[in-house]
């Protein structure tokens, strides 16, 4: 899977612009590593390695939680919230990286 992930990411970042990655960071409730943290680590210190960008591991925790309230306020149906809500926290977990680098998080 790593294989594939990175030529499609190359393959993305030769056509755009692009500074660094963004990925999240599933830590456990009392925000220690586990299992798949660690993974997701390994994960990036790969992908930095291979495409010779910076990668910007962002705490997960309470992304599809906030996705799901916008959606919510959205008066999106069940149904389109589970198609939706996966690339909608994502997109949580991105502009949370992107408040605290421009300095408008804290």
């Amino acid at each position: 899977k790593f294989g594939a992930d990175k030529e499609k990411l190359r393959a993305l970042c030769s056509e755009r612009t692009v500074a660094g990655i963004v990925i999240g960071l599933p830590l456990n409730m009392d925000a220690s590593d586990g299992p798949r943290a660690q993974s997701s680590r390994a994960y990036a210190r790969n992908l930095a390695e291979a495409l010779g960008l910076p990668v910007l591991l962002w705490d997960e925790r309470w992304s599809t939680a906030g996705a799901e309230r916008d959606l919510i306020g959205q008066d999106m149906s069940r149904a389109k919230r589970a198609e939706r809500i996966d690339s909608a926290a994502a997109a949580v977990i991105l502009q949370g990286a992107i408040d605290a680098l421009s300095g408008s998080f804290f």
